[in-house]
């Protein structure tokens, strides 16, 4: 990416969404009696279903499915997830041994995808932008306030990565014509309506564009049931080229959507009716 050398580089913490694909009766039984409560107690990971007043920084969540739908992607393994974990550390050790263990514990009769990315310093959010997309957006609160868990895993396209940063940067704001007319929102409003009631987390890939088989922006949304339209509402805002032209560069995985459960266990027992 020719230019870009002068954008940060440094990672701020890693993270990873372990998807499983868990045979059920007897099989999933056994998997929800695996000591995984234990691992996370000892690699230091606080639930993120009871969150702190300041969100852990050392994490894990526990998502059950509800339905997924397939994107321009084809990924077998988030599409057909019956469950999905998070894990998220300051360092990467703990993300990396947290996957290798439960990977492990599970066996080869569970079928696991692994997503895994970085959060990096924003550098493309000026002090005003940070105000007008940060000051008023959500906080993760406890999993009943906010149940629902939506995944979207995504790249951008080469002609993406081809153009210099400045040239992408565009693409985040409104585009005016030369009177004054807005002729397209832009991401930033084209999601403007997600702010207050949409947590939202990205993960990138540790390298920009990813190789094959990996997502440039793993992405991740919370809500309560009240809002669950309000982030299909945005989702369709920004799938919508002529509001959003950086769409047309962009490639979606499947869509997971998910509940989130209090325990590891709980991810493997049947859907209240």
């Amino acid at each position: 990416m020719g230019g870009d050398e002068i954008l940060s580089r440094e990672i701020v913490s890693h993270g990873a969404y372990v998807c499983l694909r868990v045979p059920g009766g007897s099989a999933a039984r056994a998997a929800g009696a695996l000591p995984v409560a234990a691992l996370a107690e000892r690699l230091g990971l606080r639930n993120e279903y009871h969150p702190a007043e300041a969100p852990p920084r050392e994490s894990v969540a526990f998502l059950r499915r509800s339905a997924a739908t397939p994107g321009a992607i084809a990924d077998d393994g988030v599409l057909h997830a019956d469950a999905i974990v998070h894990v998220a550390a300051r360092t990467q050790a703990p993300v990396d041994d947290f996957c290798a263990e439960v990977t492990r514990l599970l066996g080869p009769g569970v079928a696991a995808r692994i997503l895994r990315g970085v959060v990096r310093p924003k550098n493309y959010t000026s002090a005003a932008m940070h105000a007008f997309a940060y000051a008023q957006a959500v906080v993760q609160r406890p999993g009943p306030a906010m149940p629902n868990a939506f995944l979207i895993p995504m790249s951008k396209t080469e002609a993406w990565w081809s153009k210099g940063w400045m040239e992408r940067h565009t693409y985040f704001l409104p585009r005016f014509d030369a009177d004054g007319r807005m002729v397209s929102e832009g991401h930033a409003l084209a999601s403007a309506a997600g702010i207050p009631c949409l947590l939202r987390r990205t993960y990138k890939h540790m390298d920009e564009p990813a190789p094959a088989g990996g997502y440039d922006f793993v992405t991740y949304f919370e809500c309560a049931n009240a809002d669950v339209a309000t982030f299909h509402a945005v989702c369709a805002s920004l799938r919508d080229v002529r509001k959003n032209p950086e769409w047309s560069f962009v490639r979606e995985g499947p869509t997971w959507h998910g509940r989130r459960v209090p325990t590891w266990e709980a991810m493997f027992e049947p859907a209240a009716a």
